[in-house]
């Protein structure tokens, strides 16, 4: 699997971004070894977080270690899955009667995104050169409908024939949001994020070409969301 889901964007989708060849990184390692950083990234990452009282991640500090009401990640029973994705569901922070996703349903999320490149620093593989790819939480403050990396319209690729869902969505998002439930709350309600999903860049973009979402490159690497489900509903035509 090699990518899925999308974020809204400020101009139209129909207008594909188009990068020059030297904005693309300089592939350093081969893919497998990119693999393996993503991997042992993404355990210190587990290792050095936890959800504060809303749900966001935290980093510990000096100040503020792990403890009883500071749990690391990493105790909370992460999920990888076989694409490498892990999910991590935030305890008594989901819906008593949520609702199930399907493939393809529309999804309202509240959510913050930051994407990463995994490398070693100082004998330890971490996440480095931070990347804000989409938040909510601390941007509008308004939870976002079906976002285009989640699921790109069928209008934009009959637009666009020379690329295929991939070039758009993170398949990786798109795996793991299924394992959480969704609520059925309005957009102006308070946030509680439910857990956090980490994408290792072979279920994100991997080194493929991709839409121009930040004017950024995002080849090799990881996203990781933090996030709730405010909303969702099974798709309609009109919505496909």
């Amino acid at each position: 699997m090699k990518k899925i889901i999308l974020s809204l964007l400020i101009v139209p989708l129909a207008m594909i971004g188009c990068r020059k060849d030297d904005d693309k990184p300089l592939q350093k390692v081969d893919v497998a070894t990119q693999n393996s950083y993503d991997d042992e990234a993404a355990q210190a990452f587990l290792e050095n977080n936890y959800f504060d009282a809303q749900g966001n991640v935290r980093t510990f500090t000096d100040k503020e270690p792990a403890d009883s009401t500071r749990v690391k990640l990493s105790s909370l029973n992460p999920v990888k899955l076989p694409s490498g994705v892990i999910y991590v569901v935030r305890p008594g922070a989901q819906p008593a009667d949520g609702r199930t996703l399907a493939d393809q349903d529309v999804i309202t999320l509240q959510f913050r995104a930051t994407t990463y490149v995994a490398e070693p620093h100082e004998g330890k593989t971490i996440y480095q050169s931070p990347i804000n790819f989409y938040n909510t939480v601390n941007g509008t403050g308004t939870p976002t409908t079906d976002p285009s990396w989640y699921y790109v319209k069928k209008s934009v690729l009959d637009a666009n024939k020379n690329v295929t869902r991939s070039y758009f969505e993170i398949e990786g998002f798109q795996e793991a949001i299924k394992h959480f439930k969704s609520y059925d709350q309005p957009d102006e309600a308070n946030y509680n994020l439910q857990g956090v999903i980490i994408v290792p860049s072979r279920a994100a973009f991997a080194r493929d070409p991709h839409f121009n979402y930040i004017n950024y490159n995002l080849n090799d690497r990881t996203f990781v969301f933090n996030f709730q489900l405010y909303r969702s509903h099974t798709r309609t035509e009109d919505e496909k």
